[in-house]
């Protein structure tokens, strides 16, 4: 796959990971291991990319006497997963297209 749509891809999942609830590292890593394998610094990388962005924010919390990090999905990060739906849209009609060798 290309480096930039799985970078995309990558970071929509992780969006989606934490749409619906706060969630940190290795929860998610968890919560996405039935769809895709994350190593735990790829995964810092596009959280650290995502916050940049303004599409989540972090948290800290203690947790057993360590802080522990808690990412918050932002208006931006949704409106990126929408924004992300729309292009797959595009991409499944490119993707059938080139699957089912038609020409038009």
């Amino acid at each position: 796959m290309d480096a930039q749509l799985r970078r995309g891809v990558l970071d929509v999942c992780v969006l989606v990971a934490i749409k619906n609830k706060d969630s940190y590292g290795y929860k998610i890593i968890k919560d996405l291991k039935p769809v895709l394998e994350l190593s735990e610094s790829t995964l810092y990388t596009i959280l650290k990319r995502l916050e940049e962005g303004n599409m989540l924010v972090v948290r800290s919390v203690e947790f057993e006497g360590r802080l522990r990090k808690y990412y918050h999905i932002t208006r931006r990060g949704l409106e990126r997963i929408e924004e992300f739906k729309e292009e797959l849209t595009e991409l499944m009609k490119v993707y059938s297209f080139i699957a089912e060798e038609r020409v038009l």
